[in-house]
């Protein structure tokens, strides 16, 4: 099995290589950022037959630290995209952060591969586009969420989809999606205005990466996922609900309609989704330690405080408007969260941005991939006020 890792030096995409080297699948290509120094060992380690690095002066200087092994080194945007055609591979590993991750996840739709999918912005921001390239060219995605793998597991545990996840069976009433709450769950908006990106990223569960650990602190994550969920599983956003779950061990769950529910557990590792991505549908012994339920003192669950954190509502009214709403909620959360993160703006003003920009642009409707992109880069011209 060859597999072509996008963003393999981030979370995603070091845990995929742990996977790799545990379960002994090869790494034909790999691209990554600007993170020279850990994509040079991984290069060293993994020996793929093609690299690439979306920054240019990284690539450059990758070139020359590499220079006495015999792997090409493409750069930018168009280097990336590059790995698809020189490189032979089955699986698509997407761990890009951002809307950047988009044309990977529509390069390897278009080659048919097997797309494990973490990058959540491709389906928010172009969701049809992808799936209708999937359709056309015989590829599949296997969610890496760990909330969309559980579905994806809970799906195939009880009713097999034979690989088709565009389709759910009549007989379920409704996708619960746990949330941890990240790291203020519990506050008011009051005790929110002094918080600062350092206090933002102490997620209670999950070692991620800046972005989406923020994203999980205002809730925006879990709205991401509720518009994955509607477009992996065709189904209305009213039939997906959100329960808080600090401990993150119940991942997601799937509600039939005679009131029986089944659930994915497992400790908090992504390597877990990460693998099942890979191998299903065989299921194989993972490096991830099991349950051991005599340790769990408890499991709770809550109801999200929609008042304080309002994302998740927003994004349900992207879910019901589409056209491009997705790609402006998506720029607009992308340019707070790192203004939030470079200490610009107030954590507040990363859900008041993304509010305004969906007033601000008008909703457009059959809308092209470059039109998406087109909104995409708008967005980021905005000043934040």
């Amino acid at each position: 099995m060859n597999l072509i890792v996008m963003g393999s030096t981030g979370s995603i995409g070091t845990q995929t290589l742990d996977c790799a080297e545990k379960i002994g699948a090869n790494v034909s290509a790999m691209c990554a950022g600007r993170k020279v120094d850990l994509f040079e060992q991984q290069i060293r380690k993994f020996k793929p037959k093609a690299v690439a690095m979306s920054d240019c002066d990284a690539a450059k200087e990758l070139k020359l630290r590499i220079s006495d092994l015999d792997i090409p080194v493409f750069s930018g945007e168009e280097g990336v995209l590059r790995l698809f055609e020189e490189v032979p591979c089955d699986v698509c590993i997407n761990g890009i952060v951002g809307v950047a991750g988009l044309r990977p996840t529509l390069a390897a739709a278009k080659k048919g591969l097997r797309i494990a999918l973490a990058n959540k912005e491709s389906l928010v921001v172009a969701g049809e586009i992808i799936k209708q390239a999937c359709r056309e060219n015989g590829a599949e995605i296997i969610p890496v969420d760990s909330e969309h793998s559980a579905i994806f597991q809970c799906l195939n545990g009880i009713c097999p989809t034979d690989g088709d996840i565009g389709t759910i069976n009549k007989k379920i009433r409704r996708l619960i999606l746990t949330a941890s709450g990240g790291a203020f769950y519990g506050k008011t908006k009051s005790e929110l205005e002094t918080v600062t990106a350092s206090d933002a990223l102490l997620h209670p569960t999950w070692k991620m990466g800046p972005k989406i650990t923020v994203d999980c602190a205002t809730l925006m994550n879990k709205g991401f996922e509720i518009i994955e969920a509607a477009r992996l599983y065709d189904v209305d956003e009213k039939a997906i609900d959100v329960v808080i779950h600090r401990e993150s061990i119940i991942h997601s769950m799937i509600e039939f309609v005679d009131s029986s529910t089944i659930a994915q557990l497992s400790y908090p590792d992504m390597r877990v989704a990460i693998q099942y991505a890979i191998t299903y549908p065989e299921r194989i012994p993972s490096p991830v330690e099991p349950l051991d339920f005599f340790k769990l003192s408890a499991l709770t669950f809550a109801e999200p405080d929609y008042e304080t954190f309002r994302a998740p509502l927003l994004c349900r009214e992207v879910l019901r408007a589409g056209g491009n709403t997705g790609a402006v909620i998506n720029a607009a959360n992308e340019v707070a969260v790192d203004a939030f993160l470079n200490n610009k703006i107030n954590f507040a003003q990363i859900t008041d941005f993304s509010e305004k920009m969906l007033e601000k642009y008008p909703l457009k409707t059959n809308v092209s991939l470059e039109e998406l992109l087109q909104t995409d880069a708008e967005i980021r011209r905005e000043r934040i006020k």
